[in-house]
């Protein structure tokens, strides 16, 4: 009876699928086919470098501190509601930002609008997915549908974003992506949400604004580096104290008996914390590499976008050849490994990056080291998130996805921070290396966490991500 039932459920999804694993896509490619714009966009716009790093940074930012909040949301207004509702948001600062005439008016498009849009519509991305697909088996297939569009989004945004910047103009892959949220607005036509919303639940709304208030501080901090160490130092201390009265909140809303924005038990199990480095510090190596290497290569070596694009097609390769890989890999070697293996593969890729870049002039030198960090972040992405996912109950997999989510995204704006800083405080050969180093000390200490891990952190089940909302009777 129950197969019976699933199976009526799971029938004629396809469309919706679709849908959410589109979106998915947009969103991954949104974070990084900027990489291979700078060039055009700073002379377009009449600004720096610096100028569109911080509308990079400012996009990931936003999504890192609002996902949480997006993901409690979709409780009281519901996820059909808010997943269209983002994707209206995300498609308004797309076409603002095609339209800039400068770079405060596509940081308010492409970095605030679309880092909303993004934040409201990926949590009920997973929790729809969750309730469309009860089983177990055609819930492992959607979320490898999405995985997989995720996945090629982020590593195929350079290159696609690189030909259409060559082919027409930066401002078309702005075009394309409203396009894409068209298509995803039509297929959505098909997704009903099995659960109604809840209109008393309650939000924490202090919460919400604390910690996305605490986390831009400490990035903005970071970001202030190249221009004064006082105002960094002070933006950070400042972070760090509003975090501070954020968790202070948390402690007494729980101790209340009210609903906090985030409970404080995510942060007491030893195993899901190196984890949540582990995800952090891999796409800071991600991204901060991203931003790195198409930032040299186009303002210090002159390469176009399209050229730039063709070059990370080796870490697209890299990720995709072990991601395919990723379930046969987790069958047979301890999660612990996998993650320790991928971080000291992508180490050596950033050592790779700088020598042969100070030894050849060609941009093929960078190919082999981009390679290498793409197959170790496919190696160790999956085990990570098992790690996290695996350390809570089932009644936890919807909170402790959405704090997943959060750090490793919080995790890409402090690539494109810490490594971009670096790199445009000179844009030269050295600020380049400096940059490829900072990242590569950071990844130590992503090594470092992963061999804390318990050596029992096996071979297991990959968890799905859950709702935190009652599921529906089979």
């Amino acid at each position: 009876m129950v197969e019976t039932v699933a199976s009526h459920r799971t029938t004629g999804q396809g469309r919706p699928l679709a849908a959410l694993a589109l979106a998915q896509f947009i969103c991954s490619f949104a974070g990084s086919n900027m990489n291979v714009m700078i060039n055009d966009i700073s002379k377009d716009l009449d600004t720096t470098v610096q100028g569109v790093q911080v509308a990079i940074t400012v996009f990931l930012l936003v999504m890192a501190a609002l996902m949480i909040p997006g993901g409690k949301l979709t409780d009281r207004y519901g996820r059909k509601r808010c997943f269209l509702t983002g994707l209206v948001v995300y498609a308004v600062g797309a076409l603002l930002s095609a339209a800039s005439p400068g770079l405060g008016v596509l940081i308010l498009g492409n970095s605030i609008l679309e880092g909303i849009g993004t934040a409201l519509l990926i949590p009920p991305v997973y929790i729809l997915t969750t309730l469309l697909f009860p089983d177990v088996a055609s819930r492992a297939r959607a979320f490898g549908v999405i995985m997989a569009l995720g996945g090629i989004g982020a590593a195929a945004g350079p290159l696609i974003g690189g030909l259409i910047t060559t082919g027409i103009s930066w401002r078309a892959a702005f075009v394309f992506q409203a396009l894409v949220i068209a298509v995803i607005v039509m297929l959505s036509r098909r997704i009903d949400d099995p659960l109604p919303p809840d209109p008393t639940r309650s939000f924490d709304t202090a919460g919400a604004i604390l910690s996305a208030a605490g986390l831009v501080l400490v990035v903005m901090g970071i970001l202030a580096a190249d221009n004064s160490i006082w105002l960094m130092i002070a933006l950070l201390v400042l972070g760090a104290l509003v975090l501070w009265w954020f968790f202070r909140s948390i402690r007494a809303k729980e101790a209340s008996g009210k609903e906090p924005l985030l409970s404080l038990s995510l942060f007491r199990n030893r195993t899901s914390n190196l984890g949540l480095i582990t995800q952090n510090v891999q796409w800071l190596m991600l991204l901060g590499t991203s931003f790195t290497v198409a930032a040299y290569l186009q303002v210090v070596r002159h390469y176009d976008a399209i050229q730039t694009g063709v070059i990370f097609t080796a870490a697209t390769l890299g990720l995709l050849i072990t991601s395919l890989s990723a379930e046969r890999l987790a069958q047979r070697h301890p999660q612990r490994t996998l993650i320790m293996t991928g971080f000291v593969v992508c180490i050596a890729g950033v050592a790779v990056l700088i020598a042969l870049a100070a030894g050849f002039s060609t941009a093929w030198a960078f190919a082999p080291g981009l390679l290498l960090i793409g197959l170790g972040l496919g190696v160790m992405l999956t085990p990570s998130v098992n790690v996290v996912q695996s350390s809570f109950p089932e009644e936890q997999q919807g909170e402790i996805s959405g704090l997943s989510r959060s750090v490793s995204n919080l995790g890409s704006s402090f690539g494109t921070a810490i490594a971009g800083t670096i790199l445009v405080s000179g844009l030269t050969s050295g600020a380049y290396a400096a940059a490829m180093i900072a990242l590569a000390v950071i990844g130590l200490g992503g090594l470092t966490a992963a061999a804390l891990l318990p050596r029992e952190t096996g071979t297991s089940t990959v968890y799905a991500p859950r709702s935190t909302v009652p599921q529906p009777p089979a």
